[in-house]
């Protein structure tokens, strides 16, 4: 999530070409998708990027350390397309159920999720705290700060806060298929807000 306002992006504006290690994670990202994560393989990864099998090898040892570098970018990506709307809590809960929303939906993450391979998904979001689930807390905790000193968010610290709210929010993206007959789209965001309001509230 970012407080900033992005600038637009003129007609004339030319994309940058792509680096090598994105074309990379771009060729992984449509073999989880359209293949999954079992069939999704080295070399099949440096054939669809157009690449020789050590160009990715001397960038990642194997296929699942492709897929925490996958994650950690679609995070990031996804985390930056998130502009928050003021300084206060109803603006920092909008903000975060927002992201989870569109983690919900990513193409990639879902198909993780959905995912037989079941250990890949733990071991990258589960089991241990990685760059993605990192600059997560780092923009919860900068939030929560500004939502302390606007006086609608709870003291207490912030680090300890942003894990919590983390916790609540992953977990109700994983969860979400299981519960999807009972929380309709509406129902799911609006009970995701008052989760966290509740948690936050002075």
């Amino acid at each position: 999530m970012s407080s900033s306002n992005a600038g637009p992006v003129g007609p004339e504006a030319t994309p940058e070409p792509r680096s090598t290690d994105d074309v990379i994670l771009d060729a992984a990202a449509e073999l989880i998708v359209h293949l999954g994560v079992r069939r999704t393989q080295l070399a099949e990864i440096a054939r669809r990027a157009g690449v020789s099998r050590p160009t990715v090898y001397r960038r990642w040892p194997d296929v699942r350390a492709v897929i925490g570098a996958l994650l950690t970018r679609e995070i990031r990506e996804t985390q930056a397309t998130v502009r928050l709307t003021g300084e206060d809590r109803a603006a920092f809960v909008e903000g975060v159920v927002d992201v989870a929303v569109r983690l919900r939906d990513h193409p990639v993450l879902g198909a993780l999720l959905a995912s037989a391979d079941s250990d890949t998904l733990f071991e990258y979001v589960v089991e241990r705290l990685g760059a993605s689930q990192r600059g997560l807390l780092e923009a919860l905790r900068a939030g929560i700060e500004q939502g302390q000193a606007h006086g609608s968010i709870r003291a207490g610290e912030p680090v300890e806060l942003a894990a919590m709210v983390l916790l609540i929010a992953q977990s109700t993206v994983q969860s979400h298929r299981m519960v999807a007959h009972l929380l309709p789209e509406a129902a799911w965001r609006r009970e995701l807000a008052r989760a966290l309001n509740g948690y936050l509230a002075p």
